[in-house]
């Protein structure tokens, strides 16, 4: 056959040269969520891994976890590509980008400028918005309502963290059943029997003592204390008390939508985050509190397929 027939050579090198890659992490509370993207912004791996928070940072042990998570991260890259960017979202991170990015210039090996740390809000914002287009109220564990202005400054309202408010998130969904859920238990004792709310919540914690209930909610994440939202959501058809507990949900999420509009106009708001999995009820409630004119509508975000599509474009102004 003759040899102009034959693949040419650099083909060839090109597809079994390792590509060059971009990671896209989007922690939280619950769950950190991670993709791949190549220099062409297709995302070409996702997957998940043990929830984190920028709280972590506050303890040795907290520090272990985040280091042994993104060295896990870093090893499943490998196997796809070489790894030259990262572009991570974190909850609760407040802007002190130094010693965290030092720490993942580490773990990836990859030199400092190379990896851009922000909140894991301001990934979310920017897969369902361009700059100055509208308002996120994003509702997981915690909840925040965000704007990213026409200058790329972030603005925010709520995301004060549980133990302030966060309102109309998992974790205070949790605490609100809860908190009913034992004060009737002080007036009369044993009454969550005849309470769907409390059946279902006792059931996810693994039992009705006060001693169950005090360790799950002293000694576990908040993640996991959020995760009992999803016994509230299950009792709402046939409790009046869970079904009240997620419209207050609508409306204190509709509050941080409302303070972004009073500060910088109304403009489109669309909700995100797992909170609106739970129940139609906390959306539809949302959407009642707010002034009619303005648009509303919910979107699934996939922040850590935006953050890998933003790490991606980070590869393009790099010299590889």
């Amino acid at each position: 056959m003759n040899s102009t027939h034959h693949p040419q050579p650099v083909p060839i090198r090109e597809i079994n040269q390792p590509a060059h890659l971009g990671l896209g992490i989007d922690t939280g509370g619950t769950q950190t969520r991670w993709a791949l993207a190549g220099v062409d912004e297709e995302i070409i791996a996702s997957g998940t891994a043990e929830g984190l928070s920028a709280l972590h940072f506050n303890s040795l042990e907290g520090k272990n976890t985040f280091q042994q998570v993104f060295s896990g991260l870093a090893a499943t890259a490998g196997t796809h590509g070489i790894l030259q960017t990262v572009r991570a979202g974190i909850t609760g991170f407040g802007g002190e980008v130094g010693n965290l990015q030092s720490m993942l210039a580490k773990i990836f090996d990859l030199p400092e400028h190379h990896i851009r740390v922000g909140n894991d809000i301001e990934i979310a914002y920017l897969d369902i918005f361009r700059p100055g287009a509208g308002y996120l109220i994003y509702a997981g564990t915690g909840s925040i309502a965000a704007y990213i202005d026409e200058h790329a400054k972030f603005h925010r309202a709520g995301g004060r963290g549980y133990l302030l408010d966060d309102g109309g998130g998992g974790f205070w969904i949790a605490r609100e059943a809860l908190r009913h859920i034992w004060r009737l238990e002080d007036e009369q004792p044993e009454l969550w029997r005849e309470s769907p709310l409390g059946r279902n919540v006792f059931q996810l914690i693994g039992g009705h003592e006060w001693n169950q209930s005090r360790e799950f909610i002293y000694q576990r994440s908040r993640g996991d204390i959020g995760k009992l939202a999803l016994a509230v959501a299950s009792a709402a058809e046939n409790d009046e008390v869970a079904l009240d507990i997620l419209k207050r949900a609508g409306e204190e999420l509709a509050r941080l939508g409302i303070a972004m509009c009073n500060r910088f106009g109304n403009k489109p708001i669309a909700l995100s985050g797992r909170v609106q999995e739970l129940h139609p009820i906390i959306a539809e409630s949302l959407k009642q509190h707010l002034p009619p004119e303005i648009s509303f509508r919910q979107s699934t975000c996939q922040a850590h397929f935006s953050a890998a599509r933003l790490a991606a474009r980070q590869l393009q102004s790099l010299s590889l």
